[in-house]
């Protein structure tokens, strides 16, 4: 579903379900097959393989920043080779977006869709608004925008987004109940590697390696080894990778529009492998045999694959790492060379005496055609031109995407035109045909940006994971306290969603937050754009928590669009970053950032049910930092960092950042460590031990 040209209004349909949907239950239309992209060479791969689109990034902002990628030489040929096999091109463009990027970010957006781009995939909700301001050009929302119910999908369309890429923790279930009511498409991954935290809300390799995943320069620290008892999985956060091979009639009677293969950093051959089984079974709308499976192993796996997210169940079967064995079977992949795959073409060239000589090609694949004319041909003085060598001539399609069907060849006696005339003829009918029907145009000039126009106040708030830990100064020292809407007593507040509600969950929220609102509840603090519709009409004020991921000023503008009093910032940006920004916000000055949330619980790879529901659980690395594990909503897992941010002796600092509005995360401290941290922050007190804190920058 194509974004209107009208940028300031959506012409998105908001009816449910989407209409495409439908066609594909009812097997009137096939899912698309999307393929990564993370060279020019898997490009050419994933053609190779079948795929029916691919997605693939810039040299920057996109989150595979390590990936080989695409300079803008490489971004339009790839385009353009792409567009002449029938392959849509995404260009992913999903990181958080900084102020001083946006003007860039702007640049490369506009570039990729004036090379011909089919969609941007976004992740930063501000950039996505800026883009819909000036560029008619369809949106995907990315998997890193967190979007797991059919809530989310209400508000991406309403932004201009027309298909979100749903949460690979979604089960079958969750699935058809966003699809049944969703107004725009669903795209599911469907192989390939998994994250073991919920995309978009992981700030494990940012705030302790220094490489932020929502910046695509993820460390992979779940793929490394922790320290664990004797008999315990040295790789507690390392899953296995994903493939619902198995499961093709299922995703086709579900409805997605979009089969998502996972892996820009992969090879050409893996993207080329891959891609053609998935294509083959597609096609025949069966699910992979065992020799299928095994093949798809031999390509690339983590100790063979788990669909078990699909299933809605998680255990210790999910996780695998690469075994050396496996290792060596991907290194005996066939190499990629080149594209082989062709399109019959049917000619009609006419050679008339007077007339320019002209060359009709069309494809048999579409019915697309192209024609051109070239020079008038001559009298012959020796040898005319005869039916053969023109054929011969015309044949002669090489490296392009064709092959001659037939050929209908009009030519008169006795003329002469020379061999390259009708090469250059042949040459220019073959890049007419590939050349796109429309050229994109109506990109706006904007300079102004998005701001919000929110003000910040002295104001300070506090997260408390457990309402029996509250000392009584922080009664005074904080204006709003929240505490888990699932733990709510009554003696603060405030309430705080749970970081992901499945849609399946939501009538367990509503009872909930009714109970809240009777107890005295007053304000709420939301970490999704689909949590929204949920509280609409509560009756609590909504304040946004640091998981929407806002990081520029357009973001926040979006925020307060969307009803929100305030929002806790990004904790990976710096001080200055944050003064820049403006507008109602907040950052965090005191607390253990939660680096993941897992759907998986992992509490259970390292101790039984008992310590992981009394949070007595640590994750202890190579160096020997440990991280608090603490058992979540639904039996989810929320692992933090092993220091907490500390600010008290930096006030100063915070002054002149213009950080007005203080947030404060509790979660391992007693109360008397947390009346002793609202203390130090009162009388500006350095920590006690400085090896043992994190600073903001």
């Amino acid at each position: 579903m194509a974004v209107s040209a009208d940028f300031s209004e959506s012409t998105l349909c908001m009816t449910a379900p989407n209409k495409n949907a439908a066609l594909i239950r009812e097997g009137k239309l096939r899912p698309e097959l999307l393929s990564p992209a993370g060279s020019y060479e898997a490009l050419m791969a994933a053609i190779e393989g079948g795929a029916d689109a691919v997605y693939m990034g810039g040299v920057a902002f996109n989150a595979r920043i390590n990936a080989k990628n695409f300079t803008e030489d490489e971004l339009k040929r790839g385009i353009a080779l792409a567009h002449s096999y029938g392959t849509k091109v995404y260009i992913a463009a999903n990181t958080l977006i900084y102020d001083r990027e946006l003007d860039g970010f702007l640049r490369a957006a506009e570039y990729a869709y004036l090379c011909g781009a089919d969609a941007l995939i976004v992740a930063d909700m501000g950039a996505a608004a800026e883009i819909r301001r000036r560029i008619p050009i369809e949106l995907h929302a990315s998997t890193q925008v967190s979007g797991h119910g059919a809530d989310a999908a209400d508000i991406l369309a309403r932004a201009g987004f027309s298909r979100m890429v749903c949460a690979r923790e979604m089960s079958k279930d969750d699935i058809k109940r966003f699809i049944d009511v969703s107004p725009i498409e669903a795209e599911v991954f469907v192989h390939g590697a998994l994250c073991v935290c919920h995309s978009g809300q992981c700030l494990f390799s940012s705030l302790v390696g220094g490489r932020s995943g929502n910046r695509g320069e993820c460390a992979q620290p779940c793929r490394l080894p922790y320290k664990v008892k004797k008999g315990q999985r040295e790789y507690p956060l390392s899953l296995k990778d994903l493939s619902l091979a198995t499961h093709i009639p299922e995703l086709c009677e579900l409805g997605i529009a979009s089969l998502k293969i996972e892996g820009r950093m992969k090879s050409p051959e893996y993207v080329r492998d891959v891609t053609a089984i998935w294509r083959r079974l597609l096609d025949e709308g069966k699910s992979a045999s065992a020799s299928d499976f095994k093949e798809l192993e031999a390509i690339f796996s983590r100790e063979g694959f788990t669909d078990k997210y699909f299933y809605g169940k998680t255990d210790s079967s999910m996780l695998g790492v690469r075994t050396e064995s496996q290792k060596q079977a991907s290194k005996e992949l066939i190499p990629f060379t080149k594209i082989t795959r062709k399109f019959p073409v049917d000619m009609r060239l006419s050679i008339k005496s007077d007339v320019p000589v002209s060359l009709t090609v069309t494809r048999l694949d579409n019915g697309l055609s192209a024609r051109v004319e070239g020079d008038i041909p001559l009298v012959a003085k020796t040898a005319p031109i005869d039916d053969a060598t023109a054929k011969k001539c015309m044949s002669k399609l090489g490296d392009t995407p064709f092959t001659l069907n037939n050929i209908n060849a009009e030519i008169d006696g006795g003329l002469m035109l020379p061999i390259s005339s009708l090469n250059a003829l042949r040459r220019s009918a073959i890049q007419r045909l590939v050349e796109e029907i429309e050229t994109p145009k109506d990109v706006k000039d904007i300079k102004d940006k998005s701001a919000p126009i929110g003000k910040r106040s002295r104001f300070n708030t506090a997260v408390f994971l457990f309402p029996d830990r509250i000392p009584n100064s922080a009664f005074e020292y904080f204006d709003i306290i929240y505490t888990p809407l699932e733990k709510y007593t009554g003696s603060t507040n405030g309430v705080m969603l749970p970081a992901i509600i499945f849609d399946g969950e939501k009538q367990d929220i509503q009872r909930m937050l009714s109970d809240a609102v009777a107890k005295g509840a007053k304000h709420v603090l939301i970490g999704n754009l689909g949590h929204i519709e949920l509280v609409k009409h509560s009756g609590l004020t909504l304040h946004g928590d640091f998981r929407l991921n806002v990081t520029n000023s357009a973001s926040a503008a979006f925020i307060e669009e969307q009803g929100f009093e305030d929002v806790v910032l990004s904790p990976e940006l710096t001080l200055p970053q944050i003064r820049d920004i403006g507008g109602r916000t907040s950052a965090c000055v005191y607390g253990r950032m939660p680096l993941m949330i897992t759907e998986k619980c992992v509490g259970k790879e390292l101790g039984d049910c008992k310590s992981c529901k009394s949070g007595e659980l640590t994750l202890t690395d190579r160096r020997g930092m440990s991280f608090p594990i603490l058992r979540t909503f639904r039996h989810r897992s929320l692992i933090l960092n092993s220091v907490p941010f500390y600010m008290a002796d930096k006030q100063a600092e915070l002054e002149r950042a213009k950080i007005l509005m203080r947030h404060f995360i509790f979660t391992v401290e007693t109360s008397k460590q947390a009346d002793e941290i609202i203390s130090a922050y009162k009388r500006e007190l350095p920590p006690r031990d400085a090896t043992k804190i994190k600073r903001i920058k």
